[in-house]
C-alpha cells in the first residue's frame, strides 16, 4: 500500500495532490509502462495533453494499474488550435474517447496564444464542458498576470491552477504572488530546470542542503516547490527515479535554505526563452 500524498484544496474545493507526474514525452509501450510504473508508485495527479500525444498510453496504464479511476486526477490540454469554443468543447470531448474515461478530473488551456486572441473562447468553452459535468476543475497553461485577469473578467470564471515553467533558475516570484492574490494554484513543469551540473542541481545553494539532510539535490528541488506551495510535475520513466522524486514529504528546507535556491533564480533562467505574449502555438 502506498502512502497518501498530501493535498492542496483549490478554488472549486477540488483536491489537487501536491506533486504530480508529468508524461512528456512518454509515448507507446514504453510511456505505458512508465505511467502504468508512476501510478503503482503512488502518484495521483498524471499531467497529460493533446500536444504531448500520449492520452490513449495515460488510458491504458489506468487500466493496467489497476488503481481505482476516483483515486487519480488525470489531467489534459486543449491546445492553440483549438481555441474557438466549438473546437475547445471537442478537443476535450476527444479527450475522453481516447482516454476510455466518462470524465477529466482537470483540463488546462495549453498556451494563451495571445497573437490569435481566442483564449477567452476556449476558457468559455471550459466553463460550460465543466457545468456538463465532463471535467471535474478547469485551469490554464503558461498565462500571464494580464491574461489570467483578462478571462476572469470577461467570464467571472477564475482558474483553478495555472501551470508554468518554474524551477529554481526561474521562480517566477511575480507570478506566484499574482496566484495568491487571486486564489490560482501554481503547478510547475520542468520543475527541475536544467539537470546539467553548471543548472540548479549543482549549485551550493541545492547540494549543501541535500548533504545536510541526507537526500539527493532533485528532492530539495522539489521540496523548495512543495514549501512555495506550488504543485511540481517532475517527470523520469525509471522506477527508481520515480521512487525517488516521491520521496520528499521527510525532511524541511529552513528559511535560509529556501530563500538560498529561490536566489539563483536570474532573469534569463527560462529553458527555452519561451514568451507566452509572442509564442504561437502549443
Amino acid at each position: 500500500m502506498t502512502t497518501p500524498i498530501p493535498t492542496h484544496t483549490l478554488n472549486d474545493g477540488t483536491a489537487l495532490p501536491q506533486i504530480g507526474f508529468g508524461t512528456y514525452p512518454l509515448r507507446g509501450v514504453e510511456g505505458v509502462d512508465a505511467i502504468t510504473s508512476a501510478l503503482q508508485t503512488g502518484y495521483r495527479l498524471i499531467d497529460s495533453a493533446v500536444n504531448y500525444d500520449n492520452e490513449r498510453e495515460v488510458g491504458e496504464a489506468l487500466v493496467r494499474s489497476e488503481v481505482p479511476r476516483p483515486e487519480v486526477l488525470v489531467t489534459t490540454k486543449v491546445p492553440g488550435r483549438f481555441h474557438e469554443h466549438h473546437l475547445a468543447v471537442q478537443s476535450v470531448e476527444d479527450s475522453l474517447r481516447r482516454i476510455g474515461t466518462d470524465y477529466l478530473d482537470l483540463v488546462l488551456i495549453h498556451w494563451p496564444n495571445p497573437s490569435v486572441g481566442q483564449y477567452v473562447q476556449a476558457w468559455q468553452a471550459l466553463v460550460d464542458v465543466q457545468e456538463r459535468g465532463l471535467v471535474r476543475s478547469i485551469g490554464v497553461s503558461n498565462f500571464t498576470e494580464a491574461h489570467l485577469e483578462r478571462v476572469i473578467e470577461r467570464t467571472g470564471i477564475t482558474p483553478s491552477v495555472n501551470q508554468i515553467e518554474l524551477h529554481p533558475a526561474f521562480p517566477q516570484v511575480e507570478l506566484r504572488a499574482a496566484h495568491d492574490r487571486l486564489g490560482i494554484r501554481t503547478e510547475a513543469w520542468s520543475p527541475l530546470g536544467r539537470a546539467q551540473d553548471d543548472g540548479p542541481l549543482g549549485s551550493p545553494a541545492v547540494t549543501g542542503p541535500a548533504e545536510a539532510h541526507g537526500v539527493t539535490p532533485t528532492q530539495v528541488i522539489l521540496r523548495w516547490h512543495l514549501q512555495l506551495g506550488v504543485v511540481p510535475l517532475p517527470k523520469s520513466a525509471l522506477p527508481e527515479r520515480q521512487r525517488s522524486n516521491l520521496d520528499v514529504f521527510g525532511f524541511e528546507l529552513s528559511e535560509d535554505e529556501m530563500a538560498g535556491i529561490t536566489a539563483l533564480g536570474r532573469p534569463d533562467g527560462r529553458l527555452f526563452g519561451a514568451d507566452p505574449d509572442t509564442h504561437e502555438e502549443m
